[in-house]
């Protein structure tokens, strides 16, 4: 089986010697390895999004990666224009890869790449996405700012009571999909919504979800791209939209 990486960056330059010392060598590793359930990983693609930095994170990502001789590891670089948003990347990224089980990450390691086999021994052949899930009892959250965890963390709440209480963190983007969610379905959001968008839909589609308790990390180098009240904004819309399906579907059954 092949395994596909997406890789959003935005303004991320300082960051790539990280992807450099630090992602590569664990893909590497990859190669051979098997999933729970035998299948073995024969492949890997990884594909880079830049979604219209203002620095000069495509040249850099190129000049890194660009050259790369590996008989199983392949390299892609899409590029926006302009900034469009981290739906919108991975949108971009989803129609780029070829490979049957995708892992989204964020490029400067917030989620430490060490941490990748891991993610990916939650994903037998019954789970159809593995979320990394620092809100679980047994994560971590290591010095990130307060306010921004009390804001995911509450959003996070929300959808559990919305939808599955098992299931601690919805906002996390460094996940395992297996292909055929990917393929059937569509997201609307293009913005930090995309992510959750995705696996909700997914869920109420009767796709089965798995946690992998992980440790979120403070950025390293870099701000964070998340724009706050939108982002905010866009996750209540959404509740809101979930809220009126849940009441749609129990007047259906009250009839």
């Amino acid at each position: 089986m092949k395994l596909s990486f997406v890789i959003p960056c935005y303004n991320e330059e300082d960051n790539i010697d990280k992807l450099r010392d630090e992602f590569f060598p664990i893909i590497e590793k990859l190669i051979g390895s098997r999933l729970p359930d035998g299948e073995q990983i024969d492949s890997v693609e990884v594909v880079f999004v830049d979604d219209g930095s203002k620095d000069n994170t495509y040249m850099v990502l190129k000049n890194a990666f660009g050259a790369l001789n590996h008989p199983a590891i392949s390299v892609k670089f899409e590029k926006h224009e302009v900034n469009r948003g981290l739906g919108a990347a991975l949108k971009t990224g989803f129609r780029a890869i070829t490979g049957d089980v995708i892992i989204t990450t964020d490029s400067d390691g917030t989620y430490h790449f060490s941490t990748i086999p891991e993610l990916l021994r939650h994903i037998t052949k019954d789970v159809a996405i593995v979320t990394a899930s620092p809100y679980h009892p047994k994560g971590d959250v290591v010095g990130v700012p307060p306010f921004r965890i009390f804001l995911s963390r509450g959003s996070s709440l929300l959808y559990r009571l919305l939808l599955d209480w098992r299931i601690h963190t919805y906002t996390a983007l460094f996940r395992a999909y297996r292909r055929e969610v990917i393929d059937q379905i569509p997201f609307a959001a293009n913005d930090f919504l995309g992510q959750t968008e995705l696996m909700v839909k997914a869920m109420l589609k009767g796709y089965k979800v798995d946690e992998f308790p992980a440790a979120l990390h403070r950025r390293m180098f870099g701000v964070s791209k998340a724009k706050l009240i939108r982002t905010i904004q866009s996750h209540l819309t959404f509740q809101g939209r979930l809220v009126l399906h849940r009441l749609h579907i129990h007047s259906m059954f009250a009839e």
